[in-house]
């Protein structure tokens, strides 16, 4: 059903208006649309920003996350005074302002196996802002069941991706190009690597036509195809994708029935709420105040593995600690010591999560993540010690 645009809206939209493969039907199409925008950061910022902007009537925001300073430097939805708050209530605040006419409904738990097709089945198009691989197989897999199309987009350093996965198009799913997660660890995310501010920009705005396209059904969506850029050389690519007949989701001989929790547990959810204790006493996780007990209390016996940058260590540092990049931890695996806790530290305590994660599956069996990382050990054990 189409929503009829006030005179207000239709001199807001003019400049659709006057596209005359748009016009005012699809205006009134992008005015009647659904749209979940699954994470308010680096590409969920430009793609809302621009949904809002074009009158996407009802746009979800689903982050379980908080605005920090290094967030600032490319997810333009927050600001310096949303520092420390729900990055779903800054982004409904800045969409908002962008338009009165639209709707922002906020999904502060984020997207988990358990909400996933559900909240899905309430809108047309899921637009895919995450970093992490757990998140993207959820998305990929929760889509399928739903019956929704899923804009994906994806940045690394100075390169991009985006593609649009269409359960209802018979094309080609996530799964049918990665049928599975690197290992822990093997590949940095932003958080290690770094991305360039400006490359979420072009990648979300980029997400947020291909979801203009496919409300209006105008032009080609990149259904099958696989667009990638390079921000270095300027230069951007299209490569087709095939479906898999072998796909775990998508082919005939599918061996993923439902979404099951403990597919995704890796990194659904804010790892201080998702990460089960374990049945030892090297508990998966321990909190900042704990992990200074076990370090001061028997320093024989428990060493902090800090698996930030060294750029980062320059900025602060916990002192006593072993630096070993997150990209080295494969290399130095066999040399860490197995008689010791292993405590492990990095910025938020997500990178680490992941260190501890891949020594476990590795035989380690004393490693724990310090969870909120440095940013938490700042706060709560050295107030003096540098914030980034």
């Amino acid at each position: 059903m189409s929503h009829a645009l006030s005179s207000s809206e239709l001199a807001r939209y003019s400049r659709h208006i006057l596209l005359g493969e748009i016009g005012v039907s699809g205006q009134e199409k992008l005015s009647s649309a659904r749209v979940l925008v699954i994470g308010a950061g680096g590409l969920g910022s430009p793609a809302a920003l621009y949904l809002a902007a074009a009158g996407v009537g009802t746009i979800g925001i689903a982050d379980f996350d908080r605005v920090e300073p290094h967030n600032l430097q490319r997810q333009l939805l927050h600001d310096d005074h949303s520092v420390g708050e729900p990055k779903v209530n800054s982004a409904v605040r800045r969409l908002r302002a962008t338009n009165p006419f639209i709707h922002v409904v906020p999904h502060g738990e984020g997207v988990t196996p358990e909400n996933a097709v559900g909240l899905f089945s309430g809108y047309d198009v899921i637009v895919d802002g995450t970093d992490n691989f757990a998140s993207r197989y959820l998305n990929n897999d929760a889509v399928f069941f739903a019956r929704r199309p899923l804009v994906y987009g994806s940045v690394y350093k100075f390169e991009g991706q985006v593609a649009v996965f269409d359960p209802t198009a018979s094309g080609p799913c996530y799964r049918c190009l990665f049928p599975e997660p690197p290992s822990a660890g093997s590949v940095p995310g932003c958080g290690e690597a770094g991305v360039m501010g400006a490359l979420c920009g072009v990648i979300g705005s980029l997400q947020a036509l291909e979801a203009i396209k496919l409300i209006t059904k105008v032009g080609e969506p990149l259904r099958g195809r696989l667009l990638t850029y390079d921000a270095l050389a300027s230069s951007f690519q299209t490569l087709t994708l095939a479906a898999d007949p072998a796909c775990p989701l998508c082919s005939q001989s599918s061996s993923i029935p439902a979404i099951t929790p403990s597919r995704y547990q890796a990194a659904c959810a804010p790892a201080s709420i998702s990460s089960p204790m374990a049945a030892s006493e090297f508990p998966l996780e321990v909190d900042v105040t704990e992990a200074k007990r076990l370090r001061d209390t028997a320093p024989e016996r428990a060493v902090i593995i800090d698996v930030r940058e060294p750029f980062e260590l320059e900025i602060c540092r916990v002192a006593g600690a072993e630096l070993i990049p997150m990209g080295q931890i494969p290399e130095h695996a066999d040399s860490l010591p197995r008689d010791k806790h292993l405590l492990i530290l990095c910025h938020s305590g997500r990178r680490s999560l992941r260190v501890t994660e891949y020594l476990r599956a590795r035989g380690f069996v004393a490693v724990s993540n310090i969870a909120g990382g440095i940013d938490a050990w700042a706060r709560e054990i050295e107030p003096g010690m540098p914030l980034y």
